[in-house]
């Protein structure tokens, strides 16, 4: 598959000679009677476009509804062969999300149609540009190229060619410049998590996901060390290791750093995500009806590997590391059981390590990043966030739309909350606290692996805050929006990407110059 080549212009609208030229519009209608009609009203000044547009305004076929799309051939005064219209619905609900997604639709709409060149308008009437959008508009772009059709024996690559982004001319040219090219990173590195999550379990074993991410690091000058059985015996993490004993696969643990030149002071944030190549729950195994899906369960990780590659591209300056702690969860003869107790690795070697009773062998990822926390705070992190597809009971208590989030620091957390306005993804903050941790304790060991079946999603971030202890930490579970289950007209069906753009956006905050 082709990369997409990327452009930016200032030209005029009319005279961009594309395939296709994609323009937004709003729905300005305010009236809430029964007889009200939509008022849709389109993005640009542009006159030859406007006069294009009018008569299907008029006749009342295109509403601006969100996503919504009115396509015109060979539009009089207009260079572009077609003329997309793309809604973003209501003016009032318009956002930065409304124009990635937008930017998504209008690339989806292009590849059926053997569409490969893509001009896409920002707006520039009715609402001013909004702060972000062309960043956004080609994220969007890019994760509407995606799909996950990779291994069809027919497949016909779709992909767009060209997306040129065109802008207003008397807008902030430099600033949106700086936009364009970020809005290129991310939504690259978005893309690279995606295919990493799409990849099955039998051609993305812990090792081939470690030798992805070294050969990642060693492009983009990250620092890589990828470690297995040996090193996680010699660090003492009985909890990974413990995962990773039922498999024939050997486990890998990544470990990225980003270390800007001239910072040798301030935060040292750490990325840990759950690797889990693919998991049958162990002895405690799962039912086989969508078991297949479990190859996703590494979408933590993978979207730490995306947000290292858009640092380490991107270049905040503030110190970064990125643990990945990937094995398999396989149920044969050497698998843990229900009722074991495992060591999980200690801070310090003169300290112990906790030892945790395992309720259920399907909760390994907690077990996994139990070990990944402790190593970060060994490797000096003040600050940690971890990322996981952990539980199901977090789809049950938010479903497909918010993902949720969990966090033992205010200050910490008000940052990652602060870059959901740039990310444009869905976080719903869940608690924890002592009475949660009540529900975890063990009768044989110090803590249980599981909580029983009220609060699944908060005793499994409990868990998990029991290793972080007062070192900042932010837990994001990702379990019901890592796989897209029907595809939306902006992004195929199948992994998402969730949480890279975000993640990236709370490592920005800390710049000291932000």
């Amino acid at each position: 598959m082709e990369i997409m080549r990327t452009e930016l212009s200032f030209a005029n609208l009319s005279e961009l000679q594309t395939e296709l030229l994609a323009v937004l519009a709003v729905d300005t209608q305010t009236s809430k009677g029964a007889d009200a009609r939509p008022e849709p009203v389109l993005l640009t000044y542009d006159a030859a476009i406007l006069a294009a547009v009018s008569p299907a305004f008029a006749s009342g076929e295109f509403n601006a509804g969100a996503n919504e799309t009115l396509l015109l051939h060979a539009p009089v005064g207009v260079k572009a062969s077609r003329l997309l219209v793309v809604g973003l619905g209501p003016k009032s609900k318009a956002t930065v999300q409304s124009v990635r997604n937008a930017a998504g639709t209008a690339v989806r709409f292009a590849k059926p149609r053997n569409i490969r060149e893509l001009a896409l308008a920002l707006p520039e009437s009715v609402v001013q540009p909004f702060n972000g959008c062309a960043r956004a508009a080609v994220e969007g772009a890019f994760i509407g190229d995606f799909d996950p059709d990779t291994y069809r024996s027919d497949r016909k690559d779709r992909s767009l060619q060209s997306f040129t982004l065109a802008a207003p001319s008397a807008v902030d040219q430099p600033a949106v410049q700086t936009q364009f090219q970020e809005g290129v990173i991310v939504g690259e590195s978005q893309n690279f998590a995606r295919s990493l999550v799409n990849e099955p379990g039998n051609k993305l074993t812990p090792t081939i996901l470690g030798q992805r991410a070294g050969q990642m690091a060693e492009q983009l000058g990250l620092k890589c060390a990828i470690f297995s059985t040996d090193k996680l015996r010699d660090l003492k993490m009985g909890a990974f290791l413990s995962v990773a004993q039922g498999s024939a696969e050997p486990p890998a643990l990544i470990v990225l750093r980003y270390d800007p030149p001239g910072v040798n002071d301030g935060p040292v944030l750490a990325l840990v995500g759950k690797g889990i190549t693919f998991d049958t729950g162990g002895i405690s195994l799962k039912p086989a009806d969508n078991m297949e899906k479990m190859k996703y369960d590494m979408a933590g990780g993978a979207a730490m590997l995306g947000a290292m590659r858009a640092i380490a591209l991107l270049k905040p300056k503030v110190r970064v590391i990125g643990i990945v702690c990937a094995a398999e969860n396989m149920p044969d003869g050497k698998a843990q059981k229900p009722g074991d107790i495992q060591i999980a690795m200690p801070l310090a070697p003169s300290k112990a390590g906790k030892a945790i009773e395992i309720i259920n062998t399907d909760a390994e990822g907690r077990l996994v990043l139990a070990d990944g926390i402790t190593y970060a705070r060994q490797l000096g992190a003040t600050h940690i966030i971890d990322a996981a597809t952990l539980t199901g009971a977090c789809v049950v208590a938010l479903g497909m739309v918010n993902a949720g989030v969990f966090s033992n620091d205010e200050d910490t957390y008000e940052k990652f909350t602060t870059g959901l306005a740039v990310s444009g993804e869905k976080f719903w903050r869940l608690p924890v606290g002592d009475e949660y941790a009540e529900m975890i304790k063990s009768d044989i060991g110090d803590i249980k692996n599981t909580g029983g079946r009220w609060g699944g999603a908060i005793t499994a971030a409990e868990f998990l805050r029991a290793f972080a202890e007062d070192t900042p930490w932010i837990h994001l579970d990702i379990a019901g929006v890592a796989w897209v289950e029907e595809a939306k007209p902006y992004i195929a069906k199948g992994p998402s990407g969730i949480a890279v753009r975000s993640v990236l956006e709370w490592v920005r905050s800390f710049e000291s110059h932000r």
